[in-house]
């Protein structure tokens, strides 16, 4: 019977990153180039976020989506183009765990004039925190395991992380005020489990 289960760099979103970056096999783009767009997209998709307005969210939606193209673009490229390099992993690990934390806090940042008030900016940083918390502690499951597997693995052909792309439409239509208390409430779930899952991995583990 066939799994349900998502192989790594099998997702659609993977699918549709190698066709993207096809054509940039054998030239001067490098995949830390396309790194450095997903940083700078990300960072600039969160100055967006910051300002509070519903036109600046729809082009902080807009960059995040692009941002989140890039993200699965560099590695697909350093794969494609037989460029991969332990370095370059940890820069896009950096990247990634920086500017998906600092979304939810610019989310925060953003809703302060709203019902929320300052306890916006307080749930921000709380699931900022714990997302960046619960990358770090699942890169280290990762490690701790078998070579491909995933600390959580997607289903039906998506990836966990897919969710991500999720939250630029939730900027256009202003589902940030959800999102910001869901995310909140759950971020700390996942990092208590990803601490539970590595702590008994290494306890199984010889020596």
């Amino acid at each position: 019977m066939k799994s349900v289960f998502t192989p790594p760099y099998t997702s659609w979103t993977h699918r549709l990153s190698r066709v993207l970056v096809r054509p940039l096999v054998g030239t001067r783009v490098t995949p830390n180039d396309l790194t450095t767009g997903r940083l700078v997209t990300g960072l600039a998709a969160c100055g967006a976020f910051m300002v509070g307005d519903p036109a600046w969210d729809v082009w902080g939606g807009l960059l995040w989506l692009a941002s989140c193209l890039l993200d699965r673009a560099d590695g697909e490229l350093a794969r494609m183009s037989g460029t991969s390099s332990a370095s370059g992993h940890h820069y896009d690990y950096l990247c990634d765990v920086g500017v998906n934390g600092l979304f939810f806090f610019a989310v925060g940042v953003g809703l302060r004039a709203t019902e929320l008030g300052a306890w916006a900016i307080a749930l921000g940083a709380l699931a900022g925190l714990s997302v960046a918390a619960a990358s770090v502690l699942s890169e280290r499951l990762e490690h701790s395991g078998p070579g491909t597997s995933k600390a959580y693995a997607g289903i039906l052909g998506f990836d966990f992380d897919d969710v991500l792309y999720l939250l630029g439409p939730a900027a256009w239509f202003g589902l940030f005020p959800f999102l910001l208390i869901g995310a909140a409430a759950v971020a700390p779930v996942f990092v208590v489990l990803t601490w539970a899952r590595l702590l008994r991995l290494r306890e199984r583990k010889p020596g």
